[in-house]
């Protein structure tokens, strides 16, 4: 069994500390003290940190404390029953066994058995309470810290957005071939000026909520891309494999484009003959899957620190804990890929 953290055996020890000298002022007061009184009392304490102890690594190992509040209730007054007569039973034949009960009388066994347990069961009962209410607040703290921190990511996000997701070059390009266009094909240049539009004005907006369905994601991605289509004209083939179960999921906004524009940035643009971007959406193993392959390979290790693939990484890691999960692999020797997984648990049926 492996003991706690220092926290844990600090409180254990100020805990049972404060409860031993509560009784020797008890038995001081009432002229009790004597060998026995501290022979029983101190056996009652070495046994009380052995058995909240091993109580503690019960509700650890069961996983209480991430039940609903409902269910650890229930496990509470459970748990503190089956130890306080755990030791009520333990202190009772103990006392017998090292000559310190009170009365010797046998047939008052059973009487001091239940007066033992009784006892047990509140003094576990407070202890079991003092723990279960740290945890709790505990745990709410972390929340409201995971809530600020996300909060504050967000807003670093607004001004990082438009250079990082939507970089000036793609801008000034989409620009040029927007103003190429105005006289040869003036219906295309006032389309493509709403493509742009559009994505600017969900960059700037990105802050404001902290998920948005793939179907309103998509529509950023699908503009986004024809810009770039412009430019790359024969070079890009886009390719959708979306299942329309998916497009009412919720994603973090502005995240499938950002993986869009690293395999354009990444990818794409380094290949002389071009290639292709697929973006895939679908359920897989209990997951939504969320991927961009594009035609190209990685180039060693891929870099952790560039900002597409930190903040990805971050605001999965708020959003969902441990829970989600994203990945850059060599799918084929010639496509890579880009993978976010979100857990059922959170897609909204």
């Amino acid at each position: 069994m492996r003991f706690g953290n220092s926290r844990y055996w600090l409180f254990q020890v100020v805990g049972w500390g404060l409860f031993a000298l509560i009784f020797l002022f008890v038995g001081f007061v009432f002229d009790k003290l004597d060998t026995n009184y501290y022979y029983r009392l101190f056996l009652f304490i070495g046994l009380g940190l052995l058995l909240t102890h091993f109580m503690r690594w019960v509700i650890r190992r069961a996983n209480v404390l991430i039940k609903p509040i409902q269910e650890q209730i229930v496990n509470l007054v459970i748990i503190t029953f089956i130890f306080g007569l755990l030791l009520g039973i333990s202190e009772t034949y103990s006392q017998d066994i090292f000559n310190l009960s009170l009365t010797n009388a046998k047939e008052l066994i059973f009487k001091r058995l239940l007066d033992n347990s009784f006892h047990s069961f509140v003094y576990l009962f407070m202890w079991n309470c003092i723990y279960f209410i740290y945890h709790y607040i505990e745990k709410s703290r972390r929340q409201q810290l995971d809530a600020l921190k996300l909060e504050a990511l967000i807003k670093e996000l607004e001004l990082k957005t438009i250079k990082a997701h939507i970089n000036p070059h793609f801008i000034f390009n989409s620009l040029n071939s927007i103003r190429a266009l105005v006289d040869e094909n003036p219906e295309r240049a006032r389309k493509a000026i709403t493509e742009l539009s559009n994505i600017l004005r969900s960059s700037m907006q990105a802050e404001k909520s902290e998920t948005v369905t793939l179907e309103k994601e998509l529509y950023i991605v699908k503009d986004y891309l024809a810009l770039e289509n412009m430019r790359f004209e024969d070079r890009l083939r886009i390719e959708y494999k979306v299942d329309e179960e998916t497009l009412n999921q919720p994603v973090p906004p502005m995240m499938l484009q950002t993986l869009v524009e690293n395999a354009i940035k990444h990818g794409i643009s380094r290949q002389i003959n071009g290639g292709v971007v697929r973006v895939i959406s679908e359920f897989k193993n209990n997951f939504h899957e969320l991927a961009v392959q594009n035609t190209g390979r990685l180039n060693g290790k891929v870099n952790g620190e560039g900002f597409g693939i930190s903040s990805t990484n971050d605001r999965l890691s708020l959003l969902y804990g441990n829970k989600a999960k994203f990945e850059i692999r060599q799918a084929t020797p010639t496509l890579v890929e880009a993978k976010v997984s979100i857990p059922s648990e959170t897609i909204l049926r």
